[in-house]
């Protein structure tokens, strides 16, 4: 059976992120050694050109059927719902999907070996005694920080789950409190 047949019998004739039916395409998830269809998403053109697009300019809209794709249980499909949250991750919506995502630790390596959409920062972001932190650690706050805009103050000893990195590397992103919050690396220690 062809890559293209198996994909339409997985996928039912329709596409693997928003489940349109017209012009399906096979798409090969990169890095692909040797082409099969564990390595493949059936999709419709309109996710194709979205994915294959050089600038910024995204249909965002389009993109919220991630919420229901990013849930697949075919890794090739969490992959390409994780690049393209990726990639959108400046909406709001689009970053709340992020924090929920779950991929296997395979998966989730997959996702990020060739996720190179947005260049990495040339300085890594470090906690307070130097440790590395990348997407996805949890830290503890090593002092009381004031949140502005949102009155509280994030205590001393809170755990911060999942963080994003920011393209500044002083800075990291985690929800504390149920908010959403830009908080300074040199304030947190990696668990």
């Amino acid at each position: 059976m062809s890559i293209e047949q198996t994909l339409r019998d997985r996928s039912e004739n329709k596409c693997e992120l928003c489940s349109a039916t017209d012009n399906l395409t096979v798409y090969e998830v990169p890095p692909v050694a040797e082409p099969n269809s564990d390595k493949s998403v059936l999709l419709c053109a309109h996710c194709s050109a979205q994915i294959n697009q050089t600038d910024s300019d995204y249909d965002t809209n389009h993109w919220r059927c991630l919420n229901d794709s990013m849930w697949s249980q075919v890794p090739a499909v969490q992959v390409m719902a994780y690049r393209m949250l990726k990639r959108l991750d400046s909406e709001g919506w689009a970053q709340d999907l992020l924090d929920m995502i779950y991929m296997d630790d395979d998966v989730k390596q997959w996702a990020d070996s060739a996720a190179g959409d947005a260049p990495e920062a040339e300085d890594p972001t470090l906690d307070v005694n130097g440790a590395h932190l990348q997407a996805g650690d949890n830290v503890v706050l090593v002092k009381d920080l004031v949140v502005k805009g949102a009155n509280f103050t994030a205590k001393r000893g809170t755990a911060v789950r999942g963080i994003s990195l920011s393209s500044n590397p002083l800075h990291i992103e985690g929800r504390v409190n149920g908010t959403r919050i830009v908080i300074i690396a040199a304030y947190t220690k990696k668990m």
